[in-house]
């Protein structure tokens, strides 16, 4: 006996189920001609599902019929999504024909895949960004996770799209970007960008911004690690996951707890903001079958980096490249905080003993530049000792090298962008430290 609904709220439709009730993420369809569907978020006693309006369609009133699926979200996969653009139920916004048909494959979204035993990560195999803050100073390790964190403005995208251009340029694997929440125009940059650069062979692009409901925003990293998690696991390939921006996705999250009266809890997020969070980043991992090596942008809200969302996501970054406003007001490009800038990844073993023990030495000289700072202030340059004045003018060198003009800046700007290998940037640190 299909259910009935009961109440409507904005997002929030309440169907009441006398017997055979729905499964949390299932889909079900509204009996009102157009099969209107909904994502039933949870239940609650006396047969009362909580479902979410996924399309925000308004032809849903108290009194229809309601009737279960028995599915969840299911995207196409595989091969055919390559070069196109999807939403979070699988939809194209490229303006292209709809993916389906008989040979179609479908992934549930909310399935897990199996978990790994007996699974071990191999030797560690750094992949050259060509950017020499971040090869320098968060080696970008297979099938691990690297964090953006930055307010609004400070080139958070601008550093993801060079990302995505230089190794999808080298041909590393395959590429994926999830869109969570951002302008619609940066979406549209990246694509062009990768469509002049003949990149989108290579590259399969999950979109939800900033102008789709928050339920489709709180999907669209699911669905896109859904399907990566299929090439990953039935095709054995290496994937490189973007996603910009997560904290929009915790953003989302919450606008659906809002709508949907949970108790917030004492940070002011949706009650279950930890386990999203950790479910999410579990699934960006590695396994016998290949790797999923993740780049994430991470805004942060009035420049305020102890907020708990951003501190929460930081934690599951194995390197944080901290982007400072008071960095990108010097002109410095990209606007990376190079003391506040850490990686876990950053020892002997991963990087080897040249590139660990000149860290050490940059990361000294910086920390010493920045204490001789206050004082040059007060007394002047001239005033210090012979060696305060030759390290700080180290430091200073150091700085302007890891400014770097980007690739996909180059048709705003006109400078030609620089792509450096880590041995050139270990070359050229030595040749100012040493």
């Amino acid at each position: 006996m299909p259910g009935i609904v009961v109440t409507v709220k904005d997002l929030v439709v309440r169907a009441q189920f006398d017997d055979d009730a729905p499964n949390i993420n299932e889909i079900v369809e509204i009996d009102n001609g157009f099969n209107t569907a909904l994502l039933v978020d949870h239940l609650e006693p006396g047969g009362i599902a909580f479902c979410l309006n996924i399309r925000s369609d308004l032809r849903v009133m108290r009194g229809m019929g309601v009737t279960r699926t028995h599915k969840g979200i299911e995207i196409p996969v595989g091969e055919i999504t390559i070069g196109r653009i999807l939403n979070a139920l699988g939809d194209p916004l490229d303006g292209k024909p709809a993916i389906e048909g008989a040979d179609i494959v479908y992934k549930d979204v909310n399935k897990l895949p199996p978990a790994s035993t007996n699974f071990e990560i191999a030797k560690s195999e750094i992949l050259e960004t060509g950017i020499k803050v971040i090869d320098f100073f968060t080696p970008f390790v297979k099938g691990r996770k690297i964090g953006i964190i930055g307010g609004a403005g400070v080139g958070k995208t601008v550093l993801t799209m060079e990302l995505i251009n230089n190794i999808a340029r080298s041909g590393s694997g395959l590429s994926f970007f999830a869109g969570i929440g951002e302008r619609i125009r940066e979406g549209h940059e990246l694509y062009e960008t990768l469509k002049d650069e003949d990149l989108l062979k290579n590259t399969c692009m999950f979109f939800a911004q900033m102008n789709e409901n928050p339920i489709q925003r709180s999907l669209i990293a699911i669905s896109a690690t859904a399907a990566a998690e299929h090439f990953r696991d039935e095709q054995g390939k290496n994937i490189l996951f973007f996603a910009d921006n997560m904290f929009r996705h915790i953003q989302a999250k919450n606008e659906l707890s809002t709508i949907l009266d949970q108790v917030p809890n004492e940070g002011g997020y949706e009650p279950t903001i930890f386990s999203d969070v950790k479910v999410l980043q579990d699934r960006l991992s590695s396994n016998e079958n290949g790797s999923i090596t993740s780049v994430q942008t991470i805004y942060v809200p009035a420049d305020d980096i102890s907020d708990p969302a951003v501190q929460f996501i930081q934690h599951e970054m194995d390197s944080i490249i901290v982007l400072s406003r008071k960095v990108a007001e010097q002109g410095i490009r990209p606007a990376v905080d190079l003391t506040l800038t850490t990686s876990s990844l950053l020892t002997p073993e991963i990087v080897g003993d040249r590139h660990y023990l000149l860290s050490v030495q940059v990361q000294a000289l910086l920390q010493k530049y920045e204490s001789l700072k206050g004082i040059i202030a007060i007394i002047g340059e001239n005033e210090l000792s012979p060696a305060d004045r030759a390290d700080y003018a180290k430091a200073k060198k150091l700085i302007e090298n890891f400014t770097q003009n980007m690739n996909v800046m180059t048709k705003h700007t006109g400078v030609e962008g620089l792509f450096s290998t880590r041995e050139e940037t270990l070359k050229s640190i030595e040749e100012i430290i040493v």
